[in-house]
This record gives C-alpha cells, structure tokens and sequence, in this order.
C-alpha cells in the first residue's frame, strides 16, 4: 500500500526538469550545452536530490506506520461473561380451596317454606348485576340441587356483595361471604361459589330447623361478631329480606 502522492513531489520534480534545461556552469567557469544533466556534482542537484530522497523515505515510512488491524489484539485468553437471569415476578390469586360438591338431602327438620320453586329467569337475570350478572342459571341449578329456592339464594348473593360489587366477589368469587381458614374463601369461579352457598344453606341452617330469613341470619351474620367490627350484620335480615321480596 502507498501513501498518497505529496504536493512536494510535484514541485521538487519541476525544480530538477528546470535545472536540467537551464545551462551549468563547469570547473572552468564555461557552460555546458548539456546543462545540469551533464553535471550531477552540481550544489543545487546534491540539494535537490537529497530533498527528495527525504521525501520518498518519509512517505515510505508513513506507509508502513498505517494500522492494518481493525480489531484490538487480546493476550489470547476469553473470559465468559456470566449473565443471571430472573424470573419474571407475576402475581398469583389466592389458592381456591376444594369445595364439598356431595349432594345434601332435605331433612325432616326443615319445616321452612324455602324449598325449590320455579322462578322468574328473566327478572332474575335483569336484577343480577357486576360479578353476578349471566349468574342466574347457576343460582337455579343450585337451588334444585340443595332443595332450595333460588330467589333466596340470590337474595343473600345480592345483599353480600352489593350486588356483585363487593371485593370478595371481584376478587374471590365469594359471593356470600363464606368464610375459611384464612379468612374469606377464594373460588375458581362463581358457579362453585354459589353451590357451595347453596350446600352450607341446606346442611347447616335449613336442615337445623331455620325457617326464617331472621332465624338464619341470626347464625349467618350474628350482631356482634369479632369479624363485623363496622356492625354490617345489624342489617343482613332486613336487608336480604327486602331483595327477597324484590324478586317474588
């Protein structure tokens, strides 16, 4: 490779062109036809000669001082770069708790007047609102199931979560606040809520001889209790009467 041609050159050549034209002078003070071609001892063809050769060694070496290595030398040894990745935080729902789905007979000792009876679905449907809205099948299908009507377990779904706006329906599928180890329960669904509201009815108040709304709301949502602190249950009874009554 060469290094581009110094403007230098050009006029070192054009001085040595006109020195070799114009006439020399020679030992004997005569000139030479020949001029400076004739006379290579001449002091100004030693100067000249001497400046390029200067030139032409420079250049030279400005050629050989060019980098030709693109990349950066290494001593040979490669250290791996050890890169941790994690994983990506998600947040998780609470784990639902299994669910008794086992079919609970009517025991003689409900005299209640709370069995199953065919409802209006269309009113029903119309009165469900936020979690519980397109709920209406399953609150019929439950109340076959558990013997139960099915206007009195939407009254309780209803009065509960403010019909469907509650955070435990939201965010656990509990519409009635049914309670577990740790507190509320968490759901998979609110078809699963809803049965296992229906089978806690029919067991453990219906089948113990609760004819009433007040009778079961007197163990459902006890005035007083250590988990009602703001003293919500004080209105449970009028309140799931009154939604009660509404879908009648």
């Amino acid at each position: 490779m060469t290094g581009p041609v110094s403007s230098n050159w050009f006029y070192y050549m054009t001085m040595a062109s006109m020195a070799q034209a114009a006439p020399s002078i020679n030992q004997k003070n005569t000139t030479s036809p020949l001029g400076g071609m004739s006379n290579d001892n001449s002091l100004f063809m030693m100067i000249l000669n001497a400046a390029m050769q200067n030139m032409q060694a420079g250049s030279m070496e400005q050629t050989m001082q060019m980098p030709t290595q693109l990349l950066p030398q290494t001593n040979g040894s490669f250290t791996p770069i050890q890169v941790t990745i994690k994983p990506l935080e998600t947040e998780t729902a609470p784990a639902s708790q299994a669910i008794d789905t086992r079919a609970v007979p009517t025991s003689p000792q409900d005299t209640s007047d709370f069995g199953f009876k065919p409802v209006q679905f269309i009113k029903l449907e119309n009165t469900l609102g936020g979690k519980l809205s397109g709920a209406a099948n399953h609150f019929i299908n439950a109340g076959k199931k558990y013997d139960i009507n099915p206007n009195l377990l939407s009254a309780i779904a209803i009065h509960e979560t403010g019909n469907g706006s509650s955070n435990a329906v939201n965010q656990k599928n509990n519409v009635a606040g049914m309670m577990g180890k740790n507190g509320l329960r968490s759901y998979d669904s609110i078809e699963d809520s809803i049965f296992d509201m229906a089978r806690n009815l029919r067991k453990n108040y219906l089948n113990q001889g609760k004819d009433t709304i007040a009778a079961i709301g007197a163990k459902y949502a006890p005035v007083g209790a250590a988990n009602d602190p703001t003293g919500l249950n004080n209105h449970w009874t009028q309140g799931v009467s009154k939604q009660f009554n509404n879908l009648a």
